[in-house]
């Protein structure tokens, strides 16, 4: 009996210790797996009003566009069942910044995905 739950606590240990709360681009906190390179970030010369509709054009077509921040220029929406998260933000007056960041259901990071967002955005600009 004792050993169950020596056996318990471990796995309850392990489980808080293995998951935890994930910053995502947008500014809010979700649960995830956290230590794990999930976001792809880009640099061009562009203004920022073209490529944050070029990133809500990938998204929707990709998949679905659940939400826009147009004050702080966010994107969020769903593609393969996966959370993706764009922020497209002015470093210079001429150099404009794109972060992607997905996530999957369990908190998990799917960086192949970010980078082909990302790629999408990119080749939508020309």
């Amino acid at each position: 009996m004792k050993k169950n739950w020596i056996i318990l606590l471990t796995a309850a240990a392990m489980t808080v210790f293995f998951t935890g709360c994930v910053k995502t681009v947008d500014g809010h906190m979700k649960a995830g797996v956290p230590f794990i390179k999930d976001r792809i970030v880009s640099s061009y010369e562009r203004p920022v009003a073209q490529i944050f509709a070029a990133a809500k054009e990938v998204i929707a077509a990709n998949g679905t566009l659940n939400r826009e921040d147009t004050i702080n220029k966010t994107v969020e929406g769903k593609v393969n069942q996966r959370t993706v998260f764009v922020k497209v933000a002015e470093v210079d007056p001429n150099v404009t910044q794109v972060i992607v960041q997905v996530r999957t259901k369990a908190g998990v990071s799917d960086i192949d995905l970010a980078a082909e967002l990302d790629k999408q955005i990119a080749l939508r600009l020309k």
